[in-house]
């Protein structure tokens, strides 16, 4: 299990980079804005948005290579993806080069949400596969985190402290990508390639009190009935394909992104000074580590669903709360408040559940293909719904914004319920046959 969780921890670390990589543009901000005198617009849309959409590209180009050169050769592509952004844009002299690097670690984004689950759900043990899959979101949450801090850390440090705090990147990129060199190639991947003996001994590692033979015999069956001109848009994979369109629709529609960006925003449209407003802000970020700490360890204990289930009950009842602050003028710490539990709520339910789930309900064939699908929906939705959010607060007020989230929540509440199933337990053969071939 040491292998395991050691191999899982190196792959998931390509969540750390992610999530410092989204964050620590946020230092630069100010600093670029000044230092090229560029229109709002064009600083937007061009300068700090660029990563965002290389995020959207990766992600629905991801699969291609993560099926055809494998798991662990799309995650060191990854790594040099994130190597070079990070000393491209803190070597650039003009807003298109420095835009033309982000985009550049945007693919490196988009693209590890498809390899990185992958890579572990098909390394993991079934009773293990929800705690160590979820080690990627529990990785991003930290490099959000360390992203902060690191600005802070690096505010004065230089004559253009920016280049400084985009450029740190390199060193846990360059980490990374030693420690991704030295994991195993996924075992169902090696399969579907026809390299057997390869895939025998990864197997052995993973399973060494499992009859190996067997083992290998039923990931061949399973490999044998999916056909290599098979696609996940087809009638007996339509199931698995609304799974994971749906938890990637309602994981943004609760308007997590369009908060995580504006907090600050929120806070002081609620009434709070702009220094307590930054406080709060870093506030989300702790209750988010601690409760997506939790959900890691519950997510193989009470399932997917359950945890589901907790996270969608929370999001109705904060943001319903958050709503009905702003529509009654409620003062003081009552909106961070709400806001926290609705943090809590996303951490300990679609945060820890959304890769992991993807990751377990599509073939071993197609599970790339599947989870750049279910990621693609996820990262145009975290590109549109955000850059909505000033106008909307502007144009019809926050209470509204919050009352449709929490409704969107309900209808959540009702997909869980009667229509997600419960993968925790099961292998992926099982699992495929469930939800796919059985169909």
């Amino acid at each position: 299990m040491n292998k395991i969780l050691t191999w899982s921890i190196s792959a998931a670390l390509a969540g750390f980079l992610f999530g410092f990589d989204t964050v620590v543009i946020s230092g630069a901000d100010k600093q670029l804005q000044a230092l090229w005198n560029t229109s709002d617009a064009f600083h937007g849309s061009v300068v700090m948005a660029m990563a965002l959409w290389g995020t959207v590209v990766g992600a629905v180009f991801g699969g291609i290579p993560t099926n055809k050169i494998g798991r662990k050769n799309t995650l060191m592509i990854i790594g040099v993806l994130y190597f070079v952004s990070a000393l491209g844009s803190a070597l650039s002299n003009d807003p298109i080069t420095f835009a033309v690097f982000r985009f550049l670690g945007g693919l490196g984004v988009g693209a590890s949400t498809i390899a990185a689950p992958a890579f572990v759900s098909e390394i993991a043990p079934a009773n293990q596969r929800g705690k160590l899959v979820s080690l990627y979101q529990f990785n991003i949450v930290l490099g959000i985190l360390i992203a902060f801090l690191s600005n802070y850390l690096l505010r004065n440090t230089g004559e253009e402290p920016w280049r400084w705090m985009v450029g740190i990147e390199a060193v846990p990129a360059f980490l990374y990508l030693i420690f991704v060199f030295l994991i195993p190639r996924s075992p169902r991947w090696l399969v579907s390639k026809g390299r057997f003996a390869e895939a025998e001994k990864v197997l052995a590692i993973i399973h060494p009190d499992m009859d190996i033979q067997k083992k290998l015999q039923e990931i061949k069956d399973l490999d044998e009935k999916e056909l290599t001109g098979e696609n996940i848009f087809m009638k007996k994979y339509r199931f698995p394909l609304i799974l994971a369109f749906l938890i990637a629709f309602f994981n943004q529609l609760s308007g997590i992104n369009a908060f995580l960006y504006y907090a600050p925003r929120i806070f002081e449209s609620a009434g709070l000074g702009e220094s307590t407003a930054l406080l709060s802000s870093i506030g989300i970020g702790v209750v988010n580590l601690l409760f997506t700490l939790l959900g890691v360890f519950l997510i193989d204990r009470l399932g997917r669903k359950q945890l589901m289930l907790f996270g969608s009950i929370g999001y109705i009842i904060s943001l319903t709360l958050v709503a009905a602050a702003f529509f009654l003028n409620w003062g003081g710490l009552w909106v961070p408040i709400f806001l926290f539990l609705f943090i809590a709520s996303h951490a300990i339910g679609q945060g820890a559940v959304i890769w992991v789930f993807i990751s377990e309900i599509f073939p071993n064939r197609l599970r790339a293909s599947g989870q750049a699908f279910g990621s693609s929906t996820h990262w145009v939705l975290a590109a549109i719904i955000p850059s909505t959010i000033p106008y909307l607060f502007t144009n019809i007020g926050p209470g509204y914004v919050f009352a449709f989230f929490a409704f969107m929540m309900v209808l959540q509440l009702i997909f869980v319920i009667f229509m997600m199933p419960e993968t925790k337990g099961k292998s992926l053969e099982q699992l495929s046959f469930d939800l796919s071939i059985n169909k």
